[in-house]
């Protein structure tokens, strides 16, 4: 499964039974956490997050509204007994801020914790099914976003058709890699016989807290699913732009130039208690926009 579910929609104050930003990114039996507002641990109880299966932290940019709960889940991992090792990737001063918290409380935690600082748009993560790399959006301290994508997949095998010409497991392998498989009496059963393409991969962009930035959408072309913030409605443009924050209809307009398949918007200003206009703006710009709703799990697809 390859999924996002919010644990938190709004932006620095919570309101409305809202909560301040966080996401847990499915990447197949992988869970990545996304941002870590105040409340994290509540939401991840509430909605049955198996929080010890995360292990990478991807933390944008050092407003409160995304990593004031970051040292309570690290406590809580260490009163938990927690031994697995843990990866943090977020601004360099964050290094500072856990190790004073820290010490301050003379807590010792009892597994690894690895700091990764993001200081170049880069990959950032990589295993066999993912790579994950960062990059720059416009906000008033130095913030991030991240672009989860799935490495290209091996052609699929055709069950019947192997049976048909006979071709051992051993050589399913070469299959999957495109070679061709030769008889013992050196007949060539072509690889598109027994074979088809797989599924393109699919790929989740989180653009954190930013003022509207059109070349975020060259970064992230033909995107599957991009959650992009839209803190304000459109009328309010003035003050996203003096808060280096996004409109409803800039957040639709960056997701059509990057010809995404699907917008996700969230990171909802606290004065709007009601968000279906969020939707009757942003929808005649991108059609297929939907709103970031707590609780919700999204399939990327």
């Amino acid at each position: 499964m390859f999924a996002v579910t919010i644990l938190g929609n709004n932006s620095a104050l919570p309101m409305y039974n809202r909560h301040p930003t966080a996401q847990v990114v499915y990447v197949h039996d992988q869970l990545f956490l996304v941002d870590c507002g105040e409340g994290t641990q509540m939401q991840m109880t509430l909605y049955k997050i198996r929080r010890s299966k995360i292990n990478h932290i991807f933390i944008s940019h050092l407003h409160g509204d995304h990593y004031f709960g970051l040292v309570g889940l690290l406590s809580s991992y260490g009163l938990n007994g927690r031994t697995e090792d843990l990866w943090i990737y977020a601004p360099a001063p964050l290094r500072q801020i856990l190790t004073l918290q820290f010490e301050a409380a003379n807590v010792i935690l009892p597994y690894p914790l690895h700091f990764i600082p993001l200081e170049g748009e880069q990959t950032i993560y990589e295993d066999k099914r993912v790579t994950i790399s960062c990059f720059e959006v416009s906000h008033r301290i130095p913030c991030w976003g991240f672009l989860f994508r799935e490495k290209k997949k091996p052609l699929k095998l055709l069950s019947e058709k192997l049976q048909e010409y006979a071709i051992p497991s051993s050589f399913y392998k070469q299959l999957k890699e495109g070679e061709d498989y030769i008889t013992r009496e050196g007949a060539v059963i072509k690889n598109e016989w027994v074979t088809e393409a797989p599924l393109p991969p699919l790929s989740y962009a989180y653009c954190a807290d930013t003022a509207y930035m059109e070349s975020i959408a060259e970064k992230l072309k033909g995107v599957t699913l991009l959650y992009h913030e839209t803190t304000y409605l459109a009328n309010a443009e003035a003050k996203a732009a003096s808060r280096a924050h996004s409109t409803t209809i800039q957040a639709a307009t960056v997701a059509l130039k990057a010809n995404a398949k699907r917008l996700l918007i969230g990171h909802f200003s606290s004065r709007y208690e009601v968000l279906d206009e969020f939707l009757n703006e942003t929808r005649p710009v991108f059609e297929n926009t939907s709103l970031a709703i707590e609780g919700v799990t999204y399939l990327v697809r």
